[in-house]
Protein backbone atom coordinates (compact mmCIF):
# COMPACT_ATOMS: atom_id res chain seq x y z
CA UNK A 1 0.00 0.00 0.00
CA UNK A 2 1.22 3.49 -0.89
CA UNK A 3 0.31 6.61 1.06
CA UNK A 4 0.42 9.98 -0.72
CA UNK A 5 0.06 13.04 1.52
CA UNK A 6 -0.92 16.48 0.24
CA UNK A 7 -1.24 19.78 2.09
CA UNK A 8 -5.01 20.13 1.85
CA UNK A 9 -8.17 18.59 0.44
CA UNK A 10 -7.95 20.47 -2.86
CA UNK A 11 -4.40 19.27 -3.50
CA UNK A 12 -5.31 15.69 -2.62
CA UNK A 13 -8.33 15.73 -4.96
CA UNK A 14 -6.21 17.23 -7.74
CA UNK A 15 -3.62 14.47 -7.31
CA UNK A 16 -6.30 11.77 -7.59
CA UNK A 17 -7.95 13.39 -10.61
CA UNK A 18 -4.63 13.81 -12.43
CA UNK A 19 -3.75 10.22 -11.65
CA UNK A 20 -7.01 8.97 -13.19
CA UNK A 21 -6.51 11.21 -16.23
CA UNK A 22 -3.00 9.84 -16.73
CA UNK A 23 -4.27 6.27 -16.42
CA UNK A 24 -6.92 6.91 -19.08
CA UNK A 25 -4.45 8.53 -21.46
CA UNK A 26 -1.95 5.71 -21.10
CA UNK A 27 -4.60 3.00 -21.37
CA UNK A 28 -6.11 4.50 -24.56
CA UNK A 29 -9.51 2.78 -24.19
CA UNK A 30 -11.51 1.71 -27.22
CA UNK A 31 -15.01 0.34 -27.71
CA UNK A 32 -13.57 -3.18 -27.77
CA UNK A 33 -11.19 -2.54 -24.87
CA UNK A 34 -12.85 -0.08 -22.50
CA UNK A 35 -11.35 1.23 -19.29
CA UNK A 36 -13.43 -0.02 -16.36
CA UNK A 37 -13.68 2.44 -13.49
CA UNK A 38 -15.19 1.84 -10.06
CA UNK A 39 -16.64 4.97 -8.49
CA UNK A 40 -17.75 6.20 -5.04
CA UNK A 41 -20.18 8.82 -3.82
CA UNK A 42 -20.05 11.10 -0.78
CA UNK A 43 -18.30 14.39 -0.17
CA UNK A 44 -14.70 13.18 -0.69
CA UNK A 45 -14.82 12.55 -4.47
CA UNK A 46 -16.88 15.63 -5.44
CA UNK A 47 -13.82 17.76 -6.19
CA UNK A 48 -12.25 14.85 -8.11
CA UNK A 49 -15.32 14.70 -10.35
CA UNK A 50 -15.27 18.47 -10.85
CA UNK A 51 -11.67 18.34 -12.06
CA UNK A 52 -12.38 15.41 -14.39
CA UNK A 53 -15.32 17.31 -15.88
CA UNK A 54 -13.14 20.39 -16.30
CA UNK A 55 -10.55 18.42 -18.26
CA UNK A 56 -13.24 16.80 -20.40
CA UNK A 57 -14.65 20.21 -21.33
CA UNK A 58 -11.12 21.36 -22.18
CA UNK A 59 -10.81 18.45 -24.61
CA UNK A 60 -8.09 16.68 -22.60
CA UNK A 61 -9.95 13.40 -22.08
CA UNK A 62 -12.88 11.37 -23.36
CA UNK A 63 -15.12 9.05 -21.35
CA UNK A 64 -16.79 7.55 -24.40
CA UNK A 65 -15.05 4.20 -23.90
CA UNK A 66 -15.14 4.15 -20.10
CA UNK A 67 -17.36 1.69 -18.27
CA UNK A 68 -18.28 2.53 -14.68
CA UNK A 69 -19.52 0.57 -11.67
CA UNK A 70 -20.62 2.46 -8.61
CA UNK A 71 -19.97 1.13 -5.14
CA UNK A 72 -23.41 1.26 -3.57
CA UNK A 73 -26.98 2.53 -3.47
CA UNK A 74 -29.63 2.95 -0.80
CA UNK A 75 -32.45 0.41 -0.59
CA UNK A 76 -35.95 1.80 -1.07
CA UNK A 77 -34.92 5.34 -2.01
CA UNK A 78 -36.48 6.38 -5.35
CA UNK A 79 -33.92 6.69 -8.14
CA UNK A 80 -34.85 10.33 -8.75
CA UNK A 81 -34.60 11.25 -5.06
CA UNK A 82 -32.02 14.05 -4.73
CA UNK A 83 -29.99 11.96 -2.27
CA UNK A 84 -29.98 8.72 -4.24
CA UNK A 85 -26.59 7.78 -5.60
CA UNK A 86 -28.08 7.68 -9.10
CA UNK A 87 -28.94 11.37 -8.72
CA UNK A 88 -25.57 12.14 -7.14
CA UNK A 89 -23.55 10.61 -9.99
CA UNK A 90 -25.54 12.28 -12.77
CA UNK A 91 -25.46 15.61 -10.94
CA UNK A 92 -21.72 15.66 -10.25
CA UNK A 93 -20.25 13.68 -13.12
CA UNK A 94 -22.12 11.68 -15.74
CA UNK A 95 -24.32 14.47 -17.13
CA UNK A 96 -21.23 16.63 -17.75
CA UNK A 97 -19.13 14.17 -19.78
CA UNK A 98 -19.61 12.02 -22.86
CA UNK A 99 -20.00 8.69 -21.11
CA UNK A 100 -22.53 6.37 -22.71
CA UNK A 101 -25.53 5.70 -20.44
CA UNK A 102 -25.29 2.02 -21.35
CA UNK A 103 -21.78 1.97 -19.85
CA UNK A 104 -22.98 3.27 -16.48
CA UNK A 105 -23.75 0.65 -13.82
CA UNK A 106 -25.36 1.59 -10.51
CA UNK A 107 -27.07 -0.87 -8.19
CA UNK A 108 -30.87 -0.70 -8.15
CA UNK A 109 -32.06 -0.38 -4.58
CA UNK A 110 -35.67 -0.77 -5.75
CA UNK A 111 -35.19 -4.02 -7.67
CA UNK A 112 -37.93 -6.60 -7.02
CA UNK A 113 -35.30 -9.19 -6.11
CA UNK A 114 -32.39 -7.53 -4.33
CA UNK A 115 -30.31 -10.70 -4.07
CA UNK A 116 -30.65 -11.29 -7.80
CA UNK A 117 -29.68 -7.65 -8.42
CA UNK A 118 -26.47 -8.16 -6.44
CA UNK A 119 -25.62 -11.39 -8.26
CA UNK A 120 -26.21 -9.74 -11.64
CA UNK A 121 -23.95 -6.85 -10.65
CA UNK A 122 -21.08 -9.21 -9.88
CA UNK A 123 -21.73 -10.99 -13.18
CA UNK A 124 -21.67 -7.69 -15.08
CA UNK A 125 -18.26 -6.86 -13.58
CA UNK A 126 -16.93 -10.26 -14.62
CA UNK A 127 -18.38 -9.91 -18.12
CA UNK A 128 -16.36 -6.76 -18.83
CA UNK A 129 -13.16 -8.38 -17.58
CA UNK A 130 -13.02 -6.87 -14.11
CA UNK A 131 -12.40 -3.34 -12.84
CA UNK A 132 -9.18 -1.60 -13.87
CA UNK A 133 -9.22 1.10 -11.19
CA UNK A 134 -11.54 1.36 -8.23
CA UNK A 135 -11.74 4.84 -6.70
CA UNK A 136 -12.98 4.83 -3.12
CA UNK A 137 -13.49 6.93 -0.03
CA UNK A 138 -13.81 5.80 3.58
CA UNK A 139 -16.17 6.41 6.47
CA UNK A 140 -15.16 7.70 9.86
CA UNK A 141 -15.24 4.11 11.13
CA UNK A 142 -12.95 2.92 8.35
CA UNK A 143 -15.61 1.34 6.17
CA UNK A 144 -15.11 1.15 2.42
CA UNK A 145 -18.27 1.31 0.28
CA UNK A 146 -21.00 0.24 2.75
CA UNK A 147 -18.88 -2.56 4.18
CA UNK A 148 -19.52 -1.61 7.77
CA UNK A 149 -17.37 -2.72 10.72
CA UNK A 150 -17.54 -6.48 11.08
CA UNK A 151 -18.08 -7.11 7.37
CA UNK A 152 -16.42 -10.15 5.90
CA UNK A 153 -13.23 -9.34 4.03
CA UNK A 154 -14.28 -12.01 1.51
CA UNK A 155 -17.69 -10.38 0.94
CA UNK A 156 -19.29 -9.80 -2.44
CA UNK A 157 -22.04 -7.46 -3.60
CA UNK A 158 -24.95 -7.86 -1.20
CA UNK A 159 -27.63 -6.25 0.97
CA UNK A 160 -26.16 -4.51 3.99
CA UNK A 161 -27.70 -3.03 7.14
CA UNK A 162 -26.11 0.34 7.87
CA UNK A 163 -24.46 1.06 11.20
CA UNK A 164 -25.97 3.84 13.28
CA UNK A 165 -22.75 5.87 12.98
CA UNK A 166 -23.09 5.75 9.19
CA UNK A 167 -26.75 6.77 9.34
CA UNK A 168 -25.85 9.62 11.68
CA UNK A 169 -22.99 10.78 9.42
CA UNK A 170 -25.22 10.66 6.32
CA UNK A 171 -28.09 12.48 8.02
CA UNK A 172 -26.41 15.74 6.99
CA UNK A 173 -27.70 14.99 3.49
CA UNK A 174 -31.24 14.37 4.82
CA UNK A 175 -31.96 17.59 6.71
CA UNK A 176 -30.03 16.22 9.70
CA UNK A 177 -32.89 13.80 10.35
CA UNK A 178 -31.66 10.26 10.98
CA UNK A 179 -35.19 8.95 10.42
CA UNK A 180 -35.02 9.99 6.78
CA UNK A 181 -31.80 8.07 6.10
CA UNK A 182 -32.40 4.59 4.65
CA UNK A 183 -31.28 1.88 7.05
CA UNK A 184 -30.19 -0.55 4.34
CA UNK A 185 -28.16 -0.40 1.16
CA UNK A 186 -26.77 -2.53 -1.64
CA UNK A 187 -22.99 -2.49 -1.73
CA UNK A 188 -20.09 -4.12 -3.48
CA UNK A 189 -18.14 -6.37 -1.12
CA UNK A 190 -14.61 -6.00 0.16
CA UNK A 191 -13.51 -8.84 -2.11
CA UNK A 192 -15.23 -7.16 -5.07
CA UNK A 193 -13.00 -4.14 -4.49
CA UNK A 194 -9.95 -6.31 -3.86
CA UNK A 195 -10.47 -7.95 -7.26
CA UNK A 196 -9.88 -4.62 -9.03
CA UNK A 197 -6.49 -4.39 -10.66
CA UNK A 198 -5.84 -1.14 -8.81
CA UNK A 199 -7.51 0.67 -5.92
CA UNK A 200 -7.10 4.39 -5.15
CA UNK A 201 -8.63 5.76 -1.94
CA UNK A 202 -9.08 9.44 -1.11
CA UNK A 203 -9.18 10.33 2.61
CA UNK A 204 -9.90 13.90 3.67
CA UNK A 205 -10.24 15.69 6.99
CA UNK A 206 -9.44 15.19 10.65
CA UNK A 207 -12.63 13.17 11.17
CA UNK A 208 -11.08 10.36 9.11
CA UNK A 209 -7.73 10.45 10.98
CA UNK A 210 -8.44 7.61 13.42
CA UNK A 211 -9.74 5.41 10.60
CA UNK A 212 -6.66 6.11 8.49
CA UNK A 213 -4.39 5.24 11.42
CA UNK A 214 -6.16 1.94 11.99
CA UNK A 215 -6.01 1.06 8.30
CA UNK A 216 -2.36 2.05 7.76
CA UNK A 217 -0.57 1.31 11.02
CA UNK A 218 -2.62 -1.56 12.44
CA UNK A 219 -3.15 -5.05 11.05
CA UNK A 220 -5.87 -6.30 8.74
CA UNK A 221 -9.12 -6.20 10.70
CA UNK A 222 -12.72 -6.69 9.63
CA UNK A 223 -13.71 -3.93 12.06
CA UNK A 224 -11.82 -1.48 9.82
CA UNK A 225 -12.61 -2.84 6.37
CA UNK A 226 -10.31 -0.46 4.47
CA UNK A 227 -7.43 -2.29 6.16
CA UNK A 228 -8.04 -5.20 3.77
CA UNK A 229 -6.22 -3.15 1.11
CA UNK A 230 -2.97 -3.99 2.88
CA UNK A 231 -3.27 -7.28 1.00
CA UNK A 232 -3.83 -5.68 -2.41
CA UNK A 233 -0.97 -5.66 -4.92
CA UNK A 234 -1.64 -2.16 -6.22
CA UNK A 235 -3.42 0.02 -3.68
CA UNK A 236 -2.81 3.69 -2.96
CA UNK A 237 -4.26 6.04 -0.34
CA UNK A 238 -4.21 9.79 -1.02
CA UNK A 239 -4.80 11.92 2.08
CA UNK A 240 -4.63 15.53 3.14
CA UNK A 241 -2.53 16.58 6.13
CA UNK A 242 -5.56 16.72 8.44
CA UNK A 243 -6.34 13.06 7.78
CA UNK A 244 -2.84 12.07 8.92
CA UNK A 245 -3.07 13.70 12.36
CA UNK A 246 -3.32 10.36 14.19
CA UNK A 247 -0.48 8.72 12.26
CA UNK A 248 2.97 8.51 13.81
CA UNK A 249 5.34 11.18 12.53
CA UNK A 250 7.77 8.52 11.32
CA UNK A 251 4.98 6.85 9.31
CA UNK A 252 4.21 10.05 7.42
CA UNK A 253 7.89 10.80 6.88
CA UNK A 254 8.47 7.27 5.60
CA UNK A 255 5.77 7.47 2.95
CA UNK A 256 6.76 11.00 1.95
CA UNK A 257 10.34 9.83 1.45
CA UNK A 258 9.16 6.94 -0.74
CA UNK A 259 7.17 9.33 -2.93
CA UNK A 260 10.10 11.76 -3.19
CA UNK A 261 12.53 9.06 -4.32
CA UNK A 262 9.99 7.55 -6.73
CA UNK A 263 9.28 10.94 -8.27
CA UNK A 264 12.99 11.60 -8.71
CA UNK A 265 13.29 8.26 -10.53
CA UNK A 266 10.41 9.08 -12.88
CA UNK A 267 7.54 7.04 -11.48
CA UNK A 268 5.14 7.31 -8.58
CA UNK A 269 2.66 4.44 -8.33
CA UNK A 270 4.58 1.26 -9.09
CA UNK A 271 1.98 -0.18 -11.45
CA UNK A 272 3.43 -2.56 -14.08
CA UNK A 273 3.46 -1.11 -17.59
CA UNK A 274 1.36 -3.98 -18.90
CA UNK A 275 -1.44 -2.99 -16.55
CA UNK A 276 -1.10 0.71 -17.25
CA UNK A 277 -1.63 0.31 -20.97
CA UNK A 278 -4.12 -2.54 -20.63
CA UNK A 279 -2.11 -4.99 -22.69
CA UNK A 280 -1.69 -7.38 -19.79
CA UNK A 281 -4.33 -8.22 -17.22
CA UNK A 282 -3.47 -9.81 -13.93
CA UNK A 283 -5.81 -12.56 -12.83
CA UNK A 284 -8.10 -11.53 -10.03
CA UNK A 285 -9.65 -14.09 -7.74
CA UNK A 286 -9.46 -17.45 -9.48
CA UNK A 287 -12.71 -19.35 -9.14
CA UNK A 288 -11.71 -22.78 -8.02
CA UNK A 289 -14.19 -25.48 -7.08
CA UNK A 290 -12.71 -27.97 -4.62
CA UNK A 291 -15.14 -30.78 -3.86
CA UNK A 292 -17.99 -28.40 -4.63
CA UNK A 293 -16.65 -25.59 -2.46
CA UNK A 294 -15.39 -22.25 -3.75
CA UNK A 295 -11.82 -21.45 -2.75
CA UNK A 296 -11.45 -17.66 -3.25
CA UNK A 297 -7.81 -17.64 -2.16
CA UNK A 298 -6.61 -20.25 -4.62
CA UNK A 299 -4.37 -18.96 -7.40
CA UNK A 300 -4.23 -22.08 -9.53
CA UNK A 301 -6.24 -25.22 -10.16
CA UNK A 302 -5.95 -27.82 -7.45
CA UNK A 303 -5.85 -31.37 -8.71
CA UNK A 304 -6.54 -34.00 -6.18
CA UNK A 305 -8.89 -34.89 -3.39
CA UNK A 306 -9.70 -32.32 -0.75
CA UNK A 307 -9.70 -33.73 2.74
CA UNK A 308 -12.04 -31.42 4.58
CA UNK A 309 -13.47 -32.07 8.00
CA UNK A 310 -16.52 -34.04 6.92
CA UNK A 311 -18.19 -37.13 8.27
CA UNK A 312 -17.48 -39.01 5.03
CA UNK A 313 -13.85 -37.97 4.94
CA UNK A 314 -11.84 -41.14 4.17
CA UNK A 315 -8.94 -39.89 6.24
CA UNK A 316 -11.07 -39.30 9.30
CA UNK A 317 -12.95 -42.55 8.77
CA UNK A 318 -9.78 -44.64 8.60
CA UNK A 319 -8.32 -46.12 11.80
CA UNK A 320 -5.73 -43.92 13.34
CA UNK A 321 -2.14 -45.03 12.86
CA UNK A 322 -0.85 -42.55 15.37
CA UNK A 323 1.37 -44.08 18.01
CA UNK A 324 0.15 -44.11 21.58
CA UNK A 325 2.08 -42.01 24.07
CA UNK A 326 3.36 -44.30 26.88
CA UNK A 327 2.18 -43.70 30.38
CA UNK A 328 4.68 -41.73 32.49
CA UNK A 329 6.66 -43.66 35.08
CA UNK A 330 7.38 -42.46 38.57
CA UNK A 331 10.94 -41.50 39.24
CA UNK A 332 12.64 -41.96 42.58
CA UNK A 333 15.10 -39.16 43.27
CA UNK A 334 17.24 -41.52 45.32
CA UNK A 335 17.87 -43.65 42.21
CA UNK A 336 19.70 -40.69 40.64
CA UNK A 337 22.18 -40.47 43.51
CA UNK A 338 25.16 -42.71 43.19
CA UNK A 339 26.23 -44.94 46.08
Amino acid sequence: MRLIVRDDAAAAANYVAQYILNRLKEFKPTADRPFVLGLPTGSSPVEVYRILVEHYKAGDVSFENVVTFNMDEYVGLPRDHPQSYHSFMWKHFFSHVNIRPSNVHILDGNAPDLEAECAQYEAAIRDVGGIDLFLAGIGEDGHIAFNEPGSSLASRTRIKTLAYDTILANSRFFNNDVNQVPAMALTVGVQTIMDAREVVVIVLGARKAVALKKCIESGVNHMWTLSGLQLHKHSMVVADEDATLELQVKTVRYFKSIEKIARERGFEQALPKGLRDGRVTEPTTTKIMVNGIHSPLATRDFEGQSYLLRANNPVLAAPSSRSVTPEPTLDNMMSRIGN
